[in-house]
């Protein structure tokens, strides 16, 4: 699943392609998932111009004149591809094509990427706001007697890490993933919150530099543990790794707070 820096990625380069565009027709081609009717999506978004496409979370926001907005969550294998009059991309979820003729398809062999009309407002503070302090980091953290890394990748904590920078995040702080939350120290804190700042904002430059064009796929070419072609961390020591709903990776460099 792309995460926090890819589609910091993906938006950028969407905006450099379609922003200010007038959407002439949006068209649902998997519709389980839709919340919203097609035909109220169509009336809220086509004839208007694009304004800005932001990243919220895990989402995409594609942002209307008129106000409105679709969200997009690209889920594990969602993928969006840019074309020019004609769609030709298997497994399509939907398409938006404006007025000049430029395109862009939604897809996922699963079918489970979906869109949806003025997502809701998020509650929890994004991995790279100004909001997520080490005060608030601390406080948070206290009212918790969850693992660290679910807390980390539980979207109602904190907005925009997955799996993959999780362990990441916690290799960086030295922190295992299975220490309690409520059990790690002010100074694993403090770690702790330099590493998800860090961690996230050196991989988006990574991929800047690398894919400056990219807007699908996740790219993991610079993960520190949380590879499977990595035996080896920064530091030395074995990676190891378990498996429960998506690989955790780890090594014997992290402390478990307990």
């Amino acid at each position: 699943m792309p995460e926090l820096p890819d589609l910091n990625v993906f938006s950028h380069n969407l905006e450099k392609a379609l922003l200010h565009k007038q959407l002439e027709t949006i068209e649902v081609v998997v519709k389980k998932k839709l919340r919203t009717p097609e035909k109220e999506l169509k009336a809220a978004l086509e004839g208007q111009r694009l304004e800005s496409i932001r990243r919220v979370g895990k989402e995409l926001h594609f942002e209307f004149k008129n106000g409105h907005v679709l969200g997009m969550h690209l889920m594990l294998h969602g993928k969006l591809y840019l074309f020019d009059r004609q769609n030709e991309q298997k497994h399509t979820i939907c398409t938006l094509l404006f007025k000049d003729g430029k395109g862009l398809a939604l897809t996922d062999y699963q079918g489970q990427a979906n869109i949806f009309l003025d997502p809701d407002p998020k509650e929890a503070p994004d991995a790279l706001s100004k909001e997520l302090t080490e005060a608030w980091l601390k406080a948070a953290l206290a009212k918790k007697r969850t693992a660290i890394k679910k807390f980390l990748t539980d979207q109602k904590n904190i907005l925009g890490i997955g799996n993959a920078y999780a362990d990441d995040i916690l290799w960086e702080a030295r922190i295992s993933p299975f220490s309690v939350a409520n059990q790690i120290p002010s100074a694993a804190v403090k770690s702790l919150h330099k590493a998800i700042h860090k961690v996230l904002a050196n991989a988006e430059k990574n991929i800047r530099k690398h894919h400056p064009d990219i807007i699908n796929g996740e790219v993991r070419d610079y993960m520190l543990v949380h590879s499977h072609k990595l035996t080896e961390s920064p530091g030395g020591a074995a990676i190891q790794h378990v498996s429960s709903g998506g690989k955790t990776y780890y090594t014997n460099e992290q402390v478990e707070y307990k």
